[in-house]
C-alpha cells in the first residue's frame, strides 16, 4: 500500500510516495529526471517491480512546481543532490534498519551519483546505485569518490548518453557495470525495453543492496 508522505528540505515540503512491503530488505530512493516528477510512469513501473522483490521504494518530487519552471534548477546537480540527501536523511529516520540504494533517471542519475560520492553525511550510507539513461557526465567531479556498486543502464539507440556513460565508467572506482538495452532510446518507450530495465535494476539491488 502506498503511503503519501511529506519530506521537509530547507524549509520546503516535498510530497512523496512510500511503499514498504512486508519483510522488506532494502529501500530504494528514486531521483527523477528533468520535466518529470514522482508520477513518472517509468519510475512507478520500476518501483512496482522492486516492491514485488520485497524492496521498499520512495518516489518524491525533487523540485517544487515553481522551482521546476526555472530550467537552471533542473540541471543544477548539486542542488538536486541536496534534495536527494534530505530524502535519505528522512528515510533513515523512518526506516533506519533498511539499507538504502538510489535509482536515478536522466539528470536524476547524476544527482544519485553526486550524492553517493559526497564522502560525508548519509552519502557514505548508500548501498547501491542504478542509473537509467543517466546524464552521469554532470556528476563528473564526484564520480571517482563513489564507493557504492553502480549499474549504468543505457539504451543502445541513445547514442550521446551512451557515450557519456562509457566515459563515466573510466572515472568510477567502485564496482560498476554498463548494461546496454538493445533497441531502446532515451525513454525506453520501445516494447519490452522498460521491462528489461526493471529486471536489471531489481537484480542489482537484490544482490548489491539486499545481499541476495
Amino acid at each position: 500500500m502506498t503511503e503519501r508522505v511529506t519530506l521537509e528540505s530547507t524549509g520546503l515540503e516535498l510530497p512523496g510516495d512510500l511503499v514498504v512491503p512486508a519483510s522488506a530488505n532494502g529501500l530504494v530512493i528514486f531521483a527523477h529526471g528533468s520535466d518529470s516528477s514522482r508520477h513518472s510512469p517509468r519510475n512507478q513501473y520500476v518501483a512496482h517491480v522492486l516492491n514485488e522483490a520485497r524492496l521498499a521504494t520512495l518516489l518524491f518530487d525533487l523540485l517544487t512546481a515553481e522551482e521546476a519552471a526555472d530550467r537552471r534548477n533542473v540541471f543544477d546537480i548539486p542542488f538536486l543532490a541536496g534534495r536527494l540527501d534530505a530524502a535519505h536523511r528522512w528515510a533513515a529516520d523512518r526506516h533506519g534498519e533498511l539499507p538504502v540504494g538510489y535509482f536515478g533517471a536522466s539528470t536524476g542519475g547524476a544527482a544519485a551519483l553526486w550524492t553517493a560520492g559526497e564522502g560525508a553525511g548519509v552519502g557514505v550510507g548508500v548501498g547501491a546505485v542504478v542509473s537509467r539513461g543517466g546524464r552521469v557526465d554532470l556528476a563528473g567531479p564526484r564520480l571517482a569518490a563513489v564507493t557504492a556498486p553502480t549499474l549504468l543502464i543505457v539504451g543502445a539507440l541513445d547514442a550521446d548518453v551512451l557515450e557519456v556513460n562509457r566515459a563515466a565508467q573510466d572515472e568510477l572506482r567502485c564496482v560498476n557495470e554498463l548494461q546496454v538495452v538493445a533497441g531502446a532510446t532515451h525513454l525506453f518507450s520501445e516494447p519490452g525495453t522498460l521491462e528489461q530495465v526493471a529486471v536489471l535494476a531489481r537484480d542489482w539491488f537484490r544482490r548489491e543492496l539486499a545481499g541476495h
